[in-house]
């Protein structure tokens, strides 16, 4: 059977989504006057064909379209601004949005949701109803109410927090991107291949390649590995290379976590 144009493209998706760490660099700005940024880049840049991505956080109101033009002229690319200031901006500008430090593009939490037992009272089951579930979380006191017309009732996660269990090896040149819940590997990461989450990492075997926990900017994410060897590794945001890796650490079991004013933090896990 002969397949016509049309058959090969409805076979072939016509994209592919997947993630890929990105370098990039964060540019703050606490001047929107050109000439100062000018100066400071002169000192700052070797050549005008640096090419590297950056992203704008800015303290004071901007001319954005203006400081665009600006940073390719000096070999900068911008790829987007944090949310904030310039963020009204940047949608006009088509530029991507990022999370400013500390934050994450999206963090669903659990709810609050009543396991019932069937009420009697008609009272009770139109606080219970679903037109009403919100108003019943608005405030600790209505809250109270709300269950005291309960037998019972528990914290259940969001149905969108989902960790992600991975059990087979990655290999070498495989990225593995997982949003919305922890990251766990059963099995090893080889040198070349990257797992990243917006959540924690949890790695069950020898982790090498690129590790990545916070991908979007919550620093309170960690990374666990059984084996710890990674070419990189980063916590919401913050890296560090192989060569910057504490030597005394690899091969151990580690826990690697973000600390403000600190940086990275190796902790070696004790088993006993």
């Amino acid at each position: 059977m002969t397949m016509t144009d049309t058959d090969r493209q409805t076979a072939t998706p016509a994209m592919t989504l997947y993630g890929k760490m990105l370098t990039f660099s964060r540019l703050q700005l606490h001047t929107n006057d050109l000439s100062l940024i000018d100066a400071q880049l002169a000192t700052t840049l070797s050549n005008k064909t640096s090419n590297i991505p950056v992203i704008i956080d800015s303290s004071v109101e901007q001319d954005l379209p203006a400081l665009v033009e600006f940073l390719w002229s000096w070999g900068l690319q911008p790829i987007g601004a944090v949310t904030g200031i310039l963020e009204e901006q940047a949608r006009t500008q088509r530029l991507a949005i990022f999370p400013a430090d500390g934050k994450r593009i999206e963090r669903i939490l659990p709810v609050k949701k009543p396991i019932t037992q069937p009420a009697a009272d008609s009272s009770a089951q139109a606080t219970d109803s679903p037109n009403n579930t919100a108003d019943a979380l608005t405030t600790d006191s209505q809250a109270s109410s709300a269950s005291a017309a309960t037998d019972s009732e528990s914290w259940l996660p969001a149905e969108h927090i989902t960790s992600m269990i991975y059990d087979q090896m990655l290999r070498s040149g495989q990225s593995l991107n997982h949003v919305g819940g922890d990251l766990i590997l059963t099995n090893s990461i080889n040198s070349g291949a990257e797992a990243i989450t917006d959540n924690s990492l949890h790695v069950y075997g020898r982790a090498q390649g690129r590790l990545v926990a916070g991908a979007t900017g919550d620093k309170d994410a960690r990374i666990f590995c059984q084996v710890f060897n990674p070419s990189l590794v980063s916590v919401a945001g913050t890296y560090c290379l192989r060569d910057n890796i504490p030597q005394d650490i690899i091969d151990k079991s580690v826990q690697v976590r973000f600390v403000e004013g600190e940086g990275l933090v190796f902790t070696v896990m004790d088993g006993a």
